[in-house]
């Protein structure tokens, strides 16, 4: 019998050695494998929750960008009244990025269309309208969003006092974004939106006017 016990009792020893054994390893490769995950990752989940003086979200640019190591964001503002320019981006360390600029600058509603539009075919533009006088343009072949708004800013030099001044905003992709297109233009669009409200309100654009807190959908113009 006591040969027995002891048996019974080097059993359950090798049987609880195993378990840890089997419970350690288990451990190894899921910390190996978080690691791993981290490593590739965490340089999008990284970013600041809100970005560009609370242009850009850390939500859309994981929405836009793919994985990488490491990314920083940054703005910045340039100029004052007629002159003011503000800027933001997102560059990862595999080359991703995205980029916007603002601009207050001298340039009519009309005028600016015409650019943006540009001498393409009408039914691969996709623009929307909102009242007093905003406009949005995303060429569907296209991996940006450009938005105008108009703008009144003070200071302005006596050789321009008559002509029409707007808050002209870009905001573009690299090539290897995630999103698809009809998102993916949804998306840049409202980000130039919000850098163009941020720069009517740095610039000190208009007579106290209220914009929209955001624009049109894309599938809801005619």
């Amino acid at each position: 019998m006591a040969d027995g016990d002891g048996r019974i009792r080097e059993r359950r020893a090798a049987t609880r050695a195993s378990a840890k054994g089997f419970a350690a390893g288990l451990a190894l490769v899921c910390l190996l494998g978080g690691g791993t995950w981290i490593f590739f990752v965490k340089g999008l989940y990284l970013l600041p929750g809100d970005m560009c003086d609370g242009t850009l979200e850390r939500g859309t640019v994981t929405r836009v960008l793919p994985q990488a190591r490491a990314a920083d964001a940054g703005s910045r503002v340039q100029g004052a009244g007629p002159d003011l320019a503000f800027y933001c981006h997102v560059n990862t360390s595999e080359g991703s990025y995205l980029d916007g600029r603002a601009q207050v600058l001298p340039v009519s509603r009309e005028k600016w269309l015409e650019s943006s539009r540009g001498s393409g075919r009408a039914d691969r533009v996709a623009h929307v309208s909102a009242d007093g006088g905003i406009e949005a343009v995303a060429k569907l072949e296209s991996r940006s969003a450009r938005v105008y708004v108009p703008c009144e800013p003070p200071g302005v030099p006596s050789y321009n006092a008559s002509a029409d001044y707007g808050v002209v905003t870009e905001f573009s992709v690299s090539d290897d974004s995630k999103a698809p297109g009809a998102e993916l233009r949804q998306i840049l669009t409202d980000v130039a939106y919000r850098m163009s409200r941020h720069t009517y309100e740095l610039a000190e654009c208009g007579k106290g006017r209220d914009l929209p807190a955001e624009l049109p959908r894309y599938e809801e113009s005619p």
